[in-house]
């Protein structure tokens, strides 16, 4: 039973499900990625450049028959386009977390503590 109680408490650390969380989450965003490229990004800015291709799609472009580069390319856009979308978002969470100042509180020194300062200045000299 020690097994199933250790597993417990590893299943519902705080860290775990937010990395369940965050899965969930990035999954749901990567369609929403997808959909951009593939429905906004690739017949506004490549569409002229898929028609020189005679394509519909960038995915279909190949190079001697069979070496897909159109699919990497798409994959590399869509990377470019995740890894700037992530940037946006972190820059707008750091501006908006309130800067925390460091305030360094010195406690107030007792009688006893001041006398045996004083003491310990005099035996210095």
């Amino acid at each position: 039973m020690a097994i199933v109680k250790e597993f417990k408490e590893f299943a519902l650390k705080g860290n775990v499900i937010d990395l369940a969380v965050g899965v969930v989450i990035g999954a749901a965003f990567n369609k929403i990625i997808g959909s951009l490229i593939d429905d906004v990004i690739t017949p506004l800015l490549l569409k002229p450049a898929l028609e020189a291709a005679h394509l519909s799609n960038i995915k279909d472009l190949t190079v001697f028959g069979s070496v897909k580069y159109g699919a990497f390319l798409s994959n590399v856009i869509n990377f470019i386009i995740v890894a700037f979308i992530l940037f946006l978002i972190i820059k707008a969470i750091n501006r908006m977390k309130k800067k925390e100042e460091i305030v360094v509180v010195v406690p107030e020194l007792t009688k006893t503590e001041i006398l045996l300062a004083e003491i310990r200045d005099s035996l210095k000299k």
